[in-house]
Parts: structure tokens; sequence; C-alpha cells
């Protein structure tokens, strides 16, 4: 039992983890709702958690690598429940944001780095597989059991039921912790590269900060910029001082290893090939999954009037064949090429994102949805099961620190693209959309459509046609005129949503071509999974 103790620990961890994001998106009509905002708001809220993570990941792990995984994982566990408090009892999107988005997301830049090294330095050999996968069908069981516990939650309780119960959750793994053993460090104790620390974090927010607000300033005709600089719209050149400030950190990190001193990441490992297309894998992956994810329950609850618990019912073959289907690749491994399995993946995504686009109707044909959402869970599955074991063995045991590092900044990043790059090309489709069609349809005059124009110009948020109908009601517009603007707009809608999906499977396909290098010769015995892990 003493051998079980701390991968109950690490695995409630990794639980923990997972489960708060899932919920949120089967949340979203809902938080709107109770926080008097705008979905444009809460898909802010999802991605600031997301880059969070993604900012702070190398931080967070060599802080570990500085003052112990043990106690990294214990205070980032600490961080994390505060926040979970904080957002349990948040009545402002504020509130929301600094318990939510940024507390946990600190949190878990911290446990996920250090979990990674836990699991290496509590297990050996066969036990060790047998840990990784246990780790990761938790992941999965939580990714199965979030949709469908944040939608009853949300339903019959509320959201904030679950981060109350995760404070419980994050209190009992802390009691455990004392059965889990310190990753040994080797080598002398590095020191954290705070400048690298700034621009690495500063230079991905700026990037994904540009890509969120396109939407609102626009991209590069200006909305509703804060400065138009030579009269363009701020974003372009927020996301190009992203690119610059990265460019920095390459250049300081260079700098760092030619005078002695610990980079924050070691940038050598990205010409590790296999390790290299692991983590773009990674990436694209998560970056379509919350895509679709935020994209698909704007569909079910805004369009469809569907609640939270049904939203979850709906999203759950997803889960489940994604749960399924990891385990299954396992197996597949011991056949198959990496990059054989990984391509299938990929091709099956986006295939499913084109079957997911035939189904975005006016009325929800549900056996076709629940196919493809079932394609979709086995396509991410059999990525899922290849990619993170690629990371870990492309480097000897002194890199899994910094390639963890790496991977889950990769995820995260992927994640928080995922939302902002899919959900502005859903909000911005809307709003062009919108407007098209008003102005093209004959039922309403062309004083109507230039109102209409002006009044969106700025852009339009994603809501129910009820509130389209009010406002169009409150504005004085006759029964027929407002008729065929909420017709106009339940349209658009549905283009919109489509465009998204579209572009979630276009970048799952062109992803196939940085597959190349991943391990693509037949497995060895060496290479196998272990028996017992498949069986995990």
């Amino acid at each position: 039992m003493k051998r079980r103790w701390p991968l109950v620990a690490l695995a409630g961890a990794q639980f923990v983890m997972v489960l708060d994001q899932s919920v949120m998106n089967v949340s979203i009509s809902q938080l709107v709702a109770d926080f008097n905002t705008t979905v444009t708001t809460i898909q802010a809220v999802i991605t600031l958690y997301c880059l969070v993570m993604a900012m702070l990941m190398l931080t967070g792990g060599k802080i570990g690598d500085i003052i112990g995984r043990r106690r990294a994982f214990v205070i980032g566990l600490i961080i994390y429940a505060c926040g979970s408090g904080l957002t349990a009892v948040s009545q402002t999107v504020p509130q929301l944001t600094l318990g939510w988005s940024i507390l946990e997301g600190i949190g878990a830049a911290l446990v996920l780095p250090a979990m990674a090294a836990l699991i290496a330095g509590n297990f050996e050999g066969k036990e060790r597989k047998v840990a990784y996968a246990v780790i990761g069908g938790v992941a999965g069981a939580g990714i199965a059991i979030g949709p469908i516990l944040g939608g009853w939650a949300t339903t019959e309780l509320s959201w904030r039921v679950v981060f109350a119960g995760e404070v419980l959750l994050v209190v009992g793994i802390l009691v455990m912790t004392r059965f889990v053993g310190d990753a040994p460090r080797t080598g002398p104790k590095p020191r954290l590269d705070l400048v690298g620390s700034v621009l690495a974090a500063t230079g991905l927010g700026a990037v994904v900060l540009g890509i969120l607000q396109s939407t609102t300033w626009g991209l590069i005709e200006p909305k509703d910029s804060p400065v138009e600089p030579f009269g363009l719209a701020l974003t372009p050149f927020v996301i190009a001082a992203g690119g610059v400030l990265l460019w920095a950190f390459v250049g300081w990190q260079r700098h760092r290893e030619a005078a002695g001193s610990d980079p924050l990441v070691h940038l050598d490992l990205l010409k590790v090939a296999p390790l290299r297309s692991g983590l773009i894998g990674l990436f694209t992956q998560n970056l379509v999954l919350m895509g679709i994810f935020f994209t698909i329950p704007l569909y079910l609850q805004l369009v469809l009037g569907m609640d939270a618990l049904q939203t979850g019912v709906k999203m759950l073959p997803t889960s489940i064949a994604m749960f399924i289907a990891a385990a299954v690749g396992s197996r597949l491994a011991t056949r198959f090429s990496v990059r054989g399995v990984t391509r299938a993946g990929l091709a099956i995504t986006g295939l499913a994102c084109f079957f997911l686009l035939a189904t975005i109707e006016p009325d929800l044909a549900d056996v076709a949805f629940a196919i493809a959402m079932g394609i979709l869970g086995v396509g991410m599955g059999l990525i899922a099961s290849q990619l993170g074991l690629v990371v870990q063995s492309s480097v000897d045991a002194s890199g899994r620190g910094e390639a963890g590092g790496l991977q889950y900044t990769g995820q995260q990043l992927g994640s928080s693209l995922g939302v902002a790059l899919i959900g502005a090309i859903v909000l911005v489709g809307l709003t062009g959309t919108f407007v098209t069609t008003v102005q093209e349809d004959e039922r309403i005059s062309a004083e109507v459509a230039t109102q209409v124009g002006v009044a969106v110009e700025s852009g339009i948020d994603f809501v129910a046609s009820a509130d389209i109908e009010a406002a169009a009601q409150a504005a004085g517009l006759d029964e027929a005129t407002t008729q065929a603007i909420v017709d106009d707009y339940e349209e658009a809608q549905l283009r919109s949503l489509k465009a998204g999906l579209l572009a979630a499977a276009l970048i799952a396909l062109v992803s196939l071509a940085f597959t190349r290098d991943l391990p693509h010769g037949a497995p060895t015995s060496e290479e196998q999974p272990a028996e017992e892990a498949v069986a995990a």
C-alpha cells in the first residue's frame, strides 16, 4: 500500500488539473448570465488560464529544480487550492479571473512539471511505465467526467460546487504527499534565469493577447482599438512585439549558455528531431481540441438552447472515445510506428471536424453529431497515446525535467491559442456574415441594414437569438423586420461556427507535414510498453 500512496497522490493532482477546464467549457452560458457579461469575456478568462500556465511552465519547472520537486508540488497545490476557493465564491469577473485564471494557472505551472519529475523519481522500470499509464488514464478520466460533472453541477446546483470540491480534493492530496519521495537532483543546484522567465512569459503573452483581442481591436482595419498606429489596429503590433520578445528570449538563452550560466531551458533540446515533432503534435492536439470544446458549447447552448448538463451529455462521446483510443493506442504502438499511429490520429481528427461541420444545422442531428464527436475522440486519443512518451524518451534523464516543461508549455500554449484563435474566427465570422446577410436580405430596408451595420461595426457578441429579437423590438422595428433580422443572425451563427470547425480541420491536416521526424521504424521489444502499463 505504501507503494501505491505516492501514485494516488500524483494521480489525484493530475485529475484536479484537468477537471475544472472542462467544467468551464460546458458552463459558458451560465457564467455569462451569473456575471452579467459576454461570451467574449468568458473566452478571455478561459484563454488566460491556459496562457498563464504556458507563460510560467518553464519557470515553474526550473523552480522545482531549485527548491525540490516535492516542495514545488506542495506549494503549487496550495496556490491552486486558494485559487479554487476564490473562484467558488467570486462575484465579479476580476475575482473570477484572479482565482481561476491567475492563481490556479500559477499553481498548475508549479505542479505539472514537478509531477512529471516525481513520477520518474518514485518509480523505476516497469513500475514507472505503469505510473505514466495510470496518470494518463486519470487525465482521460478527468476529461470524460468533467463535462458530465460540470453540466450536472451547473444545472442542478451551481458550477461553484465543483471548485469548492476541488479545495477538498487538494487537501486530501496534500495529506498523502508525505508518502511521495522527492526526485533526486543530479549536478549542482541551478539558478533561476529571471530575465529569461520575463522574456518568455511576456513574449508568449503578447502573441496570444493580440490574437485574442483581434475580435475587438480588429485584425488590420481598426475597430475598437485603444490606439491606431499608422491608422491600423493595434493587433499586429502586439503580436509582432511578442515575436520580438521571443526572439530576444532565444538570444538571451544562447548568451547564458555561452557564459556558462544556467539558462531557463537548453534550446539545443529543440534540435532533437523526434522531441521537436512531438511538441508540435501536442501543441496541435490541444489547439484543435480546446478550440472545438469552446465552439461546440456555443452551438449547443446558445443556438439550440441546451443547458449545461445536456451539453455535457452531448460532448461525452468525445471524452469516452478519447479515453478508449488512448488505451488502444498503447497496444497499437507494439505493432505500428509512432509516426503511423500519430498520423492516423491527425487524419481522423481532421475528418471528424468535417463531420461536425456537416452537423451544424438549426436542428441537432443526434446520431450524426454523436458519431462525429466520437470520431473526434478517437483521433485525439490516438495522438495522446504516442506523443508524451516520445517527448520523454527523446532525451536522457538529465533533460527530462526541461523536456517536461517544454511539453506542458506546448500543450497549454496550444490550449490558449485554440480558444483565442478558433474563438476569434467564430466571432469575427459572426459579425461579418451577419452584416452581409442583413444587407442582402430583401425583407430589410436599406436604412435598417445601414443602422445594423453601424451598430455592430465594432463587433457583435455570440448570444441567443432571443436577445437579438429583444434588441430589435427595443429599437422599435416592426415584427416582420425583427423576424428577418433574427433569421439572419441565426444563419450567421451557423456559418461562423462552421468557419471555426473548418479552421480546426485544416490545422489538424496541415500538422501532418510536421510528423516526419517522429519515430517511424518498427518498434523493438525494448520499446514495447509493459503489459502492466497497457492494462492500466
